[in-house]
């Protein structure tokens, strides 16, 4: 990766939902960090869309890092049917 590559990317760290812990190197677009980003993941087998919107960003060692937390209102359900029995 290149220091000019470098620069046109950021870390999201995801703070709650489905993929809570998780972190990935995303590109800027126009510069900027997304506000609001869908994640696809298998739950169960079946491919679910999860929603989250940045609330924080900071630098960490000339690094940007964006948080973003779940917005499970817009994403698919999490709980398989058994859970629902």
């Amino acid at each position: 990766m290149t220091a000019e590559t470098a620069g046109a990317q950021y870390v999201a760290e995801f703070i709650d939902g489905p993929l809570e812990g998780e972190f990935e190197h995303r590109v800027l677009v126009g510069g900027k960090p997304e506000s609001r980003v869908g994640m696809f993941a298998a739950v169960d087998g079946l491919e679910s869309v999860f929603w989250y919107d940045a609330v924080e960003q900071r630098e960490v060692n000339g690094q940007l890092r964006v948080r973003f937390r779940f917005d499970a209102d817009d994403s698919d359900p999490v709980e398989s049917d058994d859970e629902n029995d």
